[in-house]
């Protein structure tokens, strides 16, 4: 047995002794983990530079390439940045190890010496490569200047690039017109043959997943919000303002989404499915952007014109201008959009520049003159005679000017700047306009009792029994909501139209959500919502613990209510706090900067703050200590009742004439307070009483005896008590004393024992006295006062002796001397 447990031992050892020593690994230095990255960052900002002349005409490229480089930038920072804590160490090690010694010293260890010149070495490597990566990182930041500039130098040659137009060029416009439909003809027919042949059942399939998207949302919509914001009742004759907002706004923004989903689902799965050819994608993105802002204007000036239906309609206008008008904008509209299209076309198919030009100005003027028109439209009607009235001067003016400019930049040459305002004009008047109508939208809901007067604020009334202040505030809340809504909206929009590309919006959004730099303050969005998100969650989680804890734990194990009350309260705070400090951190706040606003505090405190501090640890002593809690019956500074509530800062007494008084917590601590019910409600009542002068002491003792020992709320151990107190000036005072096991039906008891004491003493003839006075008086002022009652009433008196009620009672006695 032990050679056997032998044989194994000696097999290890002689493996432990035979194998080869395991080969330490030595950990990968800083530089030779960064050295790949930093140079990909190099060879990418080498590529960007050669890329950003390619890139000088084209504005969307150029922005794509400006958000390559920032991203560039923020890595090459970001790789500097991983040498420092590297770098600290270093410099503290050398500043260990010291200089090297002088000739004239001893050496050092040759240990040291290595250490020392190894870590000169790599300091010098990371000094390197921190300095690879600034001139890497001030190359890409010229790089962005230089593209910021090229931008605007672009927009500018846009805009003031100056075209000459040859009028006599008809016939050769004319020409190259007809060529020009005729190539998109056989490009389009074409494309059209492939996909009948090859991509058939993916073009249906893609057009109906497309159409099926489009109508769950239009009728999901109007099924669900129909009833609230889309129907127009023909009955009502004077509807709300709101009513007729809300209509025109949902009316455009439902219709117009589904006719977005709808063109930007076919687009995407043409493409998924391999269906466009790259000219043909280029064309039917554009002509579905002109057919969905066509559509949209279309039904922004239907919805607010309302030409079929003259009480919804949101300005007063006649019926006929109402129309003209509608007619007018959407002919606009559709000039500009034909407009861009073509010259979408025209970039494709290589178009020659007379055409260009000639499609351009007869577009610019055309929409210019359909403003002038809408200028020169008679919309209102006198009241009295029923005459045609034109818009108001500074109106019309404004709109005359705004369709000349384009006319006359266009004929100037300025094709660029025609076009450019043409667009703004109508693209984006129509968005200003959409957005208008949302925030008056907005603004009319969180008007008071504007909420509860709509479809949806009857219905939660009827439904759940909402007020009128909840309604009111869920209008205010829907109201911020909206105005978020149109803003988030309707400036991507806008800035798209003025030159802006999707991809720079997209990188600015993300900037501002994920946080950016004010002064050495990061504010981000995301954090921020988190942060009040986070908070809102530990609030509703320390009500529902709270709750939890009080009715279904402390409530079953029969805890006194005042001990239910302190640690609820407690919890409540603890709770709140912890939410605060954990949505404080997810907001992104750096809780050491607090430090400042806590010195601050503390100065504050110091000087006007001392008496919210002391009540606020005088709250918390109640609550820990628990001289007093609710449901006793106190007494403190003039102010006797029960406490209901106890807070951090003051306490609520309620007196017995149902008044609420609130006591500072400090009063409570630094002040004597009499609880009543401080240990257990047992308490004594007493009750004085007089019996007159001549009555049996020992009878009137007896009988209040008697009558506190029969009342069954008067406990029998300790069991009353009667003290014979004193000798009154007008009765003899005794004092009836009993216990009651709750002294808050103290007055109750009182008051039956001295109806009792009343029928008792009335059984047995002892008087209960009230005071009285003798007083006497010398003769000749009684037949004085005589003579004078007889000279008042006309009536001679020889009575020798007078009695005249003085006081409560009071005898009055004559002698003669």
């Amino acid at each position: 047995m032990f050679l056997a447990l032998l044989v194994p031992a000696g097999q290890v050892l002689a493996q432990a002794v035979t194998a080869p020593p395991p080969v330490a690994t030595v950990p990968q230095s800083i530089v030779d983990q960064e050295r790949p990255v930093i140079d990909s960052l190099k060879k990418q900002t080498a590529d960007f530079a050669n890329t950003l002349n390619k890139a000088a005409t084209n504005d969307e490229a150029l922005v794509n390439l400006r958000i390559s480089l920032e991203d560039t930038a923020k890595k090459l920072l970001g790789a500097g940045l991983a040498f420092r804590p590297r770098l600290a160490e270093i410099n503290a090690r050398l500043e260990q190890l010291g200089p090297a010694p002088a000739k004239d010293q001893p050496a050092e260890p040759e240990i040291v010496t290595d250490e020392r010149n190894k870590l000169t070495t790599e300091k010098a490597q990371i000094n390197a490569m921190i300095g690879e990566t600034e001139d890497t990182s001030l190359t890409a930041n010229q790089m962005i200047e230089r593209i910021g500039e090229m931008r605007r130098n672009l927009f500018t040659r846009t805009l003031s690039q100056r075209v000459d137009i040859n009028y006599a060029l008809g016939s050769e416009v004319a020409g190259a017109a007809g060529a020009e439909a005729q190539t998109l003809g056989r490009v389009v027919s074409s494309w059209w043959r492939f996909v009948l042949f090859f991509k058939f059942k993916p073009f249906l399939a893609a057009a109906f997943l497309a159409l099926c998207a489009a109508l769950v949302l239009r009728f999901g919509a109007r099924r669900f919000l129909g009833r609230f914001f889309l129907s127009r009742d023909v009955t009502v004759e004077a509807p709300s303002y709101l009513s007729r907002l809300s209509a025109a706004f949902w009316s455009t923004l439902i219709p117009t989404a589904a006719a977005a989903v709808f063109l930007g689902t076919t687009y995407y799965l043409l493409d998924y499915f391999n269906v466009l050819r790259p000219d043909i994608a280029a064309m039917l993105s554009s002509l579905f952007t002109v057919i969905l802002i066509v559509y949209f204007i279309h039904r922004l000036a239907k919805a607010v014109l309302c030409a079929d239906m003259p009480n919804w309609r949101l300005v007063r206008i006649a019926s006929r201008p109402a129309r003209v008008l509608t007619f007018l904008i959407t002919a606009t509209a559709l000039i500009n959009g034909l407009d861009y299209f073509l010259n979408t076309v025209n970039q494709i198919l290589v178009s020659p520049l007379s055409l260009t030009v000639a499609k351009s100005l007869l577009a610019t003027v055309l929409g210019g003159l359909l403003i002038i028109a809408i200028a020169w439209v008679k919309p209102f009607e006198d009241e009295e005679t029923g005459a045609a009235k034109p818009w108001p001067k500074a109106l019309r003016l404004f709109l005359i000017c705004l369709g000349l400019f384009p006319i006359v930049a266009a004929l100037l040459g300025y094709i660029g700047l025609a076009r450019f305002a043409s667009q703004q004009i109508v693209v984006n008047g129509a968005f200003l306009v959409t957005m208008y109508l949302g925030f008056l939208t907005a603004r009319a809901i969180t008007d008071e009792h504007a909420f509860g007067g709509t479809s949806i604020g009857r219905a939660m009334q009827q439904r759940f029994g909402t007020s009128e202040a909840s309604l009111d505030q869920l209008g205010l809340v829907a109201g911020i909501l909206i105005n978020i809504a149109v803003l988030l909206v309707g400036i991507p929009l806008i800035l798209l139209q003025l030159g802006f590309q999707w991809s720079e919006l997209q990188t600015w959004f993300l900037r501002l959500l994920t946080g950016f730099q004010i002064g050495s303050f990061s504010i981000s969005f995301t954090g921020i919502f988190t942060g009040l998100l986070l908070f809102v969650a530990g609030y509703f989680l320390t009500r529902w613990f709270q709750n939890w804890l009080d009715g279904s734990v402390m409530a079953r194990g029969r805890v006194d209510s005042g001990v239910r009350n302190s640690i609820r309260t407690v919890i409540g705070y603890v709770g709140l706090a912890l939410a605060a400090l954990v949505g404080i951190s997810a907001a992104g706040v750096n809780l050491s900067n607090l430090a400042l606003i806590a010195g601050g505090l503390s100065l504050g405190i110091g000087f006007g703050l001392q008496n919210i501090v002391q009540n606020f640890v005088s709250g918390l002593i109640l609550l820990v200590e628990r001289p007093i809690k609710v449901g006793d019956w106190v007494e403190a500074g003039g102010v006797g009742g029960i406490v209901k509530k106890i807070s951090v800062r003051a306490t609520e007494v309620e007196t017995f004439q149902r008044q609420s008084i609130i006591v500072p917590n400090s009063s409570l601590i630094n002040a004597n307070v009499a609880n009543w019910t401080y240990r257990n409600k047992l308490g004594r009542v007493d009750i004085p009483v007089g019996a007159a002068y001549g009555s049996d002491p020992r009878k009137v003792h007896a009988a209040l005896l008697e009558i506190g020992r029969s009342h069954p709320q008067v406990l029998k151990n300790p069991e009353p008590f009667v003290a014979f107190k004193a000798f009154g000036a007008s009765s003899l005072d005794f004092e009836l004393r009993v216990f009651l096991a709750d002294i808050s039906n103290g007055a109750n008891v009182q008051n039956d024992l001295r109806f009792q004491i009343m029928e008792k003493f009335a059984a047995e003839g002892i008087e209960i006295p009230f005071p009285q006075t003798d007083i006497h008086l010398r003769m000749e002022h009684i037949e004085a006062i005589a003579e004078a009652l007889a000279d008042r009433n006309g009536e001679e008196s020889d009575e020798k002796t007078k009695t005249v009620k003085v006081g409560t009672k009071t005898n009055v006695t004559g002698t003669r001397n």
